[in-house]
């Protein structure tokens, strides 16, 4: 079995797969890759099964050494390695890669052929950061090793990848309580707030007032955009709680979950309201990009 050292560690640097679930009524959320879609690819390109677990890095990447000759993909936001990103790459034995700083959005994957073999909680690879479920943050002279998970060859390089923009539209749905809101989330435009974290991402702008009065805690998704007493909005993510008593006047559509995981601080963000119809249509089209790979 092959491995790999971490000679740096990078800002916030886990392993991740696409998540555990099924846990929700035991208070916990699936966690996994915060940009779903560039680890779905970037396994792809690879030739591994697609919820194969790669290094997610945040911000500021890492720095890695291969021990054996291995196939990697970098995929999701540009962190200044030399490799090209979306493309299937061999690395020689004792090769290196280093990602310095994101040129783009927020995340970066590293996929290796095999994936990362890390063992499994709760049916999951994924590093849980909020509660520790899973392990943590990677550190400085941590080994992983590649495991078994390719299933078939590696592929071309990827065409018509999704790209990020600082100034980025999400789609939504209707959320359970839209009714008690009017049209502020629609009209203007927030900025991504230093506080967010994998747990939610925390907004700032016009303060939404909901006219419905008080609720009683309910289940909550992920991609849910809470609208708490201030008003400031929360986008639901990843690492989210299972249960909240803020309403909820919106949703973020699956085929959209990706752009949260790019989301920086100080970033813009417009809502556009969709319906059911549309995003399963917007869901589909994605889907059949991926499996284009």
């Amino acid at each position: 079995m092959s491995r790999i050292r971490v000679i740096a560690a990078g800002l916030e640097s886990s392993v991740q797969d696409l998540g555990r679930f099924g846990w929700a009524h035991f208070g916990v959320s699936a966690s996994g890759a915060a940009d779903p879609l560039a680890l779905r690819a970037g396994n792809l390109l690879v030739g591994n099964a697609e919820n194969a677990a790669g290094v997610e890095m945040t911000l500021a990447g890492a720095e890695l050494e291969f021990e054996a000759a291995a196939v990697i993909a970098l995929t999701g936001s540009d962190f200044g390695s030399s490799l090209p990103l979306w493309t299937p790459v061999e690395i020689p034995a004792g090769g290196r890669i280093r990602c310095p700083a994101t040129r783009g959005g927020a995340r970066c994957y590293l996929c290796v052929r095999g994936g990362i073999e890390v063992p499994k909680i709760m049916g999951s690879a994924s590093a849980h950061l909020v509660t520790g479920v899973g392990g943590g943050r990677l550190r400085k002279s941590e080994v992983l090793a590649v495991g078994d998970a390719a299933i078939r060859r590696p592929r071309k390089p990827a065409r018509g990848f999704p790209s990020w923009e600082r100034a980025a539209t999400v789609r939504v749905t209707a959320g359970p309580q839209a009714e008690w809101f009017g049209e502020e989330i629609y009209r203007n435009a927030y900025r991504v707030s230093e506080e967010s974290n994998r747990m939610g991402l925390r907004l700032s702008g016009a303060a939404l007032t909901a006219g419905g009065g008080h609720m009683i805690t309910e289940g909550v998704p992920l991609g849910a955009v809470q609208a708490p007493p201030d008003g400031q909005p929360i986008i639901l993510f990843v690492e989210h709680q299972t249960t909240g008593g803020y309403p909820k006047p919106a949703n973020v559509i699956s085929a959209d979950f990706w752009r949260l995981g790019q989301m920086r601080p100080r970033d813009e963000i417009r809502f556009e309201r969709v319906k059911i119809d549309e995003a399963l249509g917007l869901l589909q089209r994605q889907e059949e990009w991926l499996y284009s790979l």
